[in-house]
């Protein structure tokens, strides 16, 4: 399998990115050189990544999830064992609202809408809790980089039908985004969790901050109560939707 592409660097940080699975999932390597230390967001191929971490001699210390859908936490599990156990896995505890409670665990606590520090190495991200896409949906700022999982794509954003999804609060999380966005560097750099074609036939994986305020519908959406309603992106008619129906019926 082909290696990860280094799309950000600055002297404190490298990120890597690398497509894996059926879904077009982006996975974010993200490493403090200061001290060597490696998190991986939404490992989909622990091997790839624990492999990958080994060749480099970077050290392996953290997962950290944006939401808890089987695509973005499927290499976990592979990873804890072939790094007997020496690694963190943290993830918002809100998302034990849709079942998800592996053992081991570190939980972020902080509420929705509002965000907490977390260190990696020397260097801190403030983890923004986000919900809509899931409960407890995160989304990752700092050193240069927005790691975006599911909430915002380059284009638009994650859909808010499956099972634990919330429309309302989908538009609350961008409505608050947006405003904290804002206030960053332009150059800020976008890292989605899947990459999807944009209204101009691009398809791209990464984009500036300017740019992507600038180019995404939903974002440029939020204002209009009509049109944020009538996006299509927010819901679909196909298997993962009916699912999410008999998990909402069986939970009421």
């Amino acid at each position: 399998m082909a290696r990860p592409i280094l799309v950000y660097e600055t002297g404190e940080l490298s990120v890597y990115q690398q497509q894996l699975g059926e879904w077009d999932n982006l996975n974010h390597l993200l490493v403090c050189k200061a001290s060597n230390n490696a998190c991986i967001v939404d490992p989909f191929d622990g091997q790839y990544w624990y492999d990958y971490c080994q060749t480099e001699n970077y050290n392996l210390t953290e997962i950290w999830l944006t939401h808890s859908h089987w695509d973005h936490t499927k290499g976990v599990e592979e990873i804890i064992q072939l790094s007997s156990n020496h690694v963190t896995v943290r993830c918002h505890y809100l998302e034990q609202e849709r079942g998800y409670q592996p053992d081991g665990i570190l939980w972020w606590q902080h509420e929705e809408f509002t965000s907490t520090n977390q260190q990696l190495g020397s260097l801190s991200f403030s983890i923004h809790c986000t919900p809509g896409h899931t409960p407890g949906h995160v989304t990752i700022v700092g050193n240069g980089v927005v790691v975006t999982g599911d909430c915002l794509f380059l284009g638009r954003c994650g859909r808010t039908d499956l099972f634990g999804g919330d429309q309302n609060k989908q538009r609350k999380s961008l409505l608050y985004l947006r405003e904290f966005l804002l206030e960053l560097d332009a150059n800020y750099v976008v890292l989605p969790g899947h990459q999807y074609e944009l209204s101009d036939g691009s398809n791209p994986t990464v984009l500036h901050l300017v740019d992507f305020m600038a180019n995404n519908e939903a974002l440029n959406s939020i204002d209009n109560e009509d049109e944020w309603n009538n996006l299509p992106f927010l819901s679909f008619d196909d298997s993962l939707a009916e699912k999410a129906r008999r998990q909402r019926a069986l939970n009421s």
